[in-house]
Formats: structure tokens, sequence, C-alpha cells
């Protein structure tokens, strides 16, 4: 193996078959508008002839320490992240924006510290690093810091010197809540997602209410429970379940508590389609119609929400163009301009079968 090692062709190989220098050779990997076509062909083909594939990229990135390469810093596991269909959507968008200019992304789970560890984020091969949707103390932004990269932040939380997307959160629960209570709707529950970075779901006390680390958790929560009590309704006396993360399952388990509380709801706000879809499920094993027993409204907006049983009545935010914008401010920063003033979308209301008046 150590003779095969040795004789494996190199850029100085094929520099020497082509007549040309080594920065030449390199030159039609790296920089092809240095060189004419018909030269970075005949190198190319006589790379091809010897059996040589290219520069090294782990060489090149030792030599030039870049990897070209776009950290992504998610808040749960691989498995939890991709049955989510609003990060996957914003994935999509940010990995077309990174591909189109040659440089990979790499993705790095979170754990109950509501990030990646920092270990991993200490030795990703990554020249920037987007975070998804991290609580405000994640330990991972300190090895961020550490290495001194430049950061892009979707949602949360907002950090001095970084770049950030987000969407107005509270706006739209807001507008959620003001629907239903137009509706003549006075008695309501609440599916929130994880408020705290421990792992808990359940029903939610007073005081965890407060000094919640999430601030897209804070503002959805804020916005209905601010929007309930401009209507008269007061927000003790709105129960509220918080589930470990978006997923239908426990949107189920938490809607099916609400459903039982006495007196019942008349409409659930929640804070996800996904916890939506799990209330609407929850309401079919009670027996109780949608929308003729219970409202029910999401938010994000996913391909699904339209297709559900009954349409989901949510808060549409442009999940792909979030992904976009901040693939482009990775690619920006990466590029060595400085971070912009944060980028906040636009939601709004998309008023469906889930939702009716009173009865």
């Amino acid at each position: 193996m150590d003779s095969d090692r040795r004789r494996r062709p190199t850029l100085d190989t094929v520099a020497a078959a082509v007549g040309v220098s080594r920065a030449t050779v390199s030159n039609a990997y790296n920089r092809p508008d240095q060189l004419s076509s018909t030269l970075r062909e005949r190198i190319l083909e006589t790379a091809r002839s010897l059996g040589y594939a290219g520069p090294d990229p782990v060489a090149r990135s030792l030599a030039t320490r870049s990897s070209a390469a776009v950290g992504f810093m998610l808040p749960q596991g691989l498995s939890g992240a991709f049955s989510d269909p609003a990060l996957s959507i914003v994935l999509d968008g940010l990995a077309s924006t990174v591909d189109g200019h040659d440089h990979s992304l790499v993705l790095m789970p979170g754990d109950a510290t509501g990030g990646p560890r920092p270990s991993i984020v200490a030795r990703a091969q990554a020249d920037v690093m987007v975070a998804y949707s991290l609580p405000d103390s994640a330990p991972a932004f300190d090895a961020v810091a550490a290495r001194g990269l430049p950061l892009v932040v979707i949602d949360q939380p907002a950090l001095p010197g970084s770049a950030r997307v987000e969407v107005q959160d509270y706006t739209g629960t807001c507008a959620a809540a003001a629907h239903l209570l137009a509706l003549g709707h006075l008695r309501f529950g609440i599916l929130t997602f994880a408020l705290h970075p421990d792992g808990v779901s359940g029903p939610v006390s007073h005081e965890r209410r407060s000094d919640v680390p999430f601030r897209v958790s804070r503002d959805r929560l804020g916005g209905y429970l601010d929007t309930l009590e401009k209507g008269g309704v007061k927000p003790d006396n709105v129960p509220v379940w918080e589930a470990r993360g978006s997923d239908r399952e426990l949107g189920r388990l938490g809607a099916r508590w609400l459903l039982t509380r006495t007196p019942r709801p008349s409409a659930l706000l929640c804070a996800s389609d996904q916890l939506a879809f799990g209330a609407l499920q929850a309401a079919r094993d009670l027996t109780l119609t949608v929308p003729g027993d219970i409202s029910v409204v999401g938010f994000d907006d996913v391909p699904e929400a339209a297709y559900s049983d009954p349409p989901l009545t949510t808060v549409r935010q442009p999940l792909a163009d979030k992904g976009r914008r901040a693939g482009e401010l990775a690619l920006k920063l990466l590029a060595g301009g400085r971070p912009p003033r944060p980028t906040r979308l636009d939601v709004s209301l998309v008023e469906r079968a889930s939702t009716a008046p009173r009865t």
C-alpha cells in the first residue's frame, strides 16, 4: 500500500506531463478564469489520463485555512429536525443558495443544551456558522466566538455582531388570536413548543411562562396571551401545554389534555402547524368536530396545511425565503462583508376551514 501511495499522481506529476508550472495546474481547478479554455482542457485531460482526481480538499483547507463550508447549527437531533417540515423548507432554501456558489453545508445536531455541543463547533470544518432557532444562552455560541467565525442567526437569538433573519412572530400570533376573538370565542387553550431547553412537556405553570430563553416561543405565546387579554380573556384562565418539540404526536397529547379541561376550550391556538395537526387528531380521538366543536389555528403554513382535514387556518411565514436570505447573508460574510441590520420578514393570516364562529 505504501508503494501505491508513492506512485499516486500529484499536481507536480500533471505539471511535468503537460509542461507547465504547478501553479498553472492548480489554476485549472481553482481559478479557471486565469487560463485559456484550450490549455485548461489539455490539463484536465492529462490529469484524467494519469488518474489524478484533483487537489485534496483537506490539504487545500489546511493550506488556505479555509474550508468553503457553511455550518448549520440545529436546536435538536437530526431525526427531529428532518421530521419538521418548516425546518426542512428553510434548510432547502439555505442549501439551494449555498450550492450555487461551490460551498458545502455542514449539519451540526443539537442536544439537551438547545444547540450543538461546543466541542463539535470547535472542530467543525466551516468558515461561517448559521444558527437555527437556538436558545439565548446556548453554549455553542461561545465556541463560535472563540473561533472568531462570522454568524448568521435564523429566528433567534438576537446576538451583537451577528447577521439575523427573522419573521414577525408576535404580530402573527396577535392576528390569529384576534381572528378567533372576532368569531366570538371566549374559552381558549394554547399549544406551545419548547419554552425552555430542558426537554419537558406538560402543562405550563405561570413561573415557567416567565424568563423564557427562546425568543420565538416567547413572542408567539406572548402574542396569543396579550391579544386575548386585550379582548377580555384573562391569561390566568387560559391553559397552556408545552411540547418539547414541534411534533404532531406531542401536539395530539397536549390537545387531549386541553380538550378535557372543564370548561372545555372552544378554540386552540398552536405555535406551529405540526402541533395543530396533532390537535386535529386529538379532536377526532374525542369525537369532537372541527370547526363545529373546536376551532384550531396553527403557525407556518407548511404545504400540508392547505390539504389537512379540515384545511388549517394558520399564520403564513415565508419559510423558503427565510432560508435563502440566510444563505445570502452567509455568502456575504464569507466574502468579508459586515453584518447588516436584521432582516424581518412579513407574515399573514390564512383563513381556512378549521376555524368558524363559536356555536
